[in-house]
């Protein structure tokens, strides 16, 4: 019996020594390599979506994002250089090198996994709120019941809040025609995705307005390495800091140091992956 659970052991780790090896072999880690080498990383972050990276006075890229970007970089001992990409090039700068990495208020969504390497845990979320004027004062989304909201056609939050919570969508074209109906008391709050939103809030253009609620249907962000070296080098090593940045309450740090609405997402990930010991302190 001895025998045969030993036998089965050695069988064990002659399997995983040898998926461990093949792994190790399909690992380049070329990207990598070429950061180390030359002592910088570039990273790839939105320049204009205040507070999480936007253009400052100066011209230079600041915003929380911009703050994990540096953090990544002061961990790996190398100099940041910032590339300021959009929602629509982002992953194409990666695929073709113009950056190493990016850190772009990007959704983690499936079909992006097969093309980006999604690094894990994810560093942060959006999700479904709305802005509307102080003066309204709404507490919950049940105020919102049989009111007129403007939203942007196509966007699934529509849906949601119709069925959810029986709200009148008043849909436009784009953001921008959404918006303007809002300031004309057209409806009476503009649904849409709370990060927006948030970016909205902090351009100083909307000081009237607040976002009152809770978010809903939380839809977390991704930082994106190489799809070759997601599960290599770099990969992990943004995992790991990632995860560290959860553990010891830096992101949540960073989301008051931008005053960005606080998020129950971060709140959750920091007691999911906080230090049982130091609790116990």
């Amino acid at each position: 019996m001895f025998k045969r659970m030993l036998m089965t052991g050695v069988a064990a780790a002659t399997f995983t020594a040898m998926t461990f090896s093949s792994v190790s072999a399909a690992c380049s880690n070329d990207v990598w390599k070429k950061v180390m080498e030359r002592g910088k990383v570039a990273v790839g972050v939105k320049a204009d979506y205040k507070p999480w990276g936007y253009r400052d006075t100066d011209g230079s890229i600041v915003g929380m994002e911009v703050d994990v970007a540096k953090a990544a970089a002061d961990a790996m001992g190398v100099e940041l250089e910032l590339t300021a990409v959009q929602s629509s090039n982002r992953m194409q700068f990666l695929e073709q090198g113009k950056v190493d990495m990016f850190i772009a208020t990007m959704s983690d969504r499936p079909d992006r996994r097969k093309i980006v390497g999604i690094v894990q845990p994810n560093h942060y979320t959006s999700g479904t709120n709305i802005m509307a004027p102080k003066a309204l004062g709404f507490k919950s989304w049940e105020d919102l019941r049989g009111k007129p909201v403007c939203g942007k056609q196509g966007a699934f939050y529509n849906q949601v809040v119709t069925e959810r919570y029986g709200v009148n969508v008043v849909a436009f074209t784009g953001n921008a025609e959404a918006k303007q109906a809002l300031r004309d008391k057209k409806c009476v709050a503009w649904v849409y995705d709370d990060s927006s939103i948030g970016s909205d809030l902090s351009s100083g253009n909307f000081d009237d307005f607040e976002m009152p609620l809770k978010s809903e249907d939380d839809n977390p962000w991704a930082i994106a390495v190489p799809l070759a070296e997601r599960d290599c080098v770099f990969g992990n090593f943004m995992s790991g800091l990632v995860f560290k940045m959860h553990q010891n309450g830096t992101l949540i740090e960073l989301e008051k140091k931008w005053g960005i609405q606080p998020t129950q997402y971060l709140v959750d990930k920091a007691k999911a992956y906080g230090d049982w010991l130091a609790e116990k302190k």
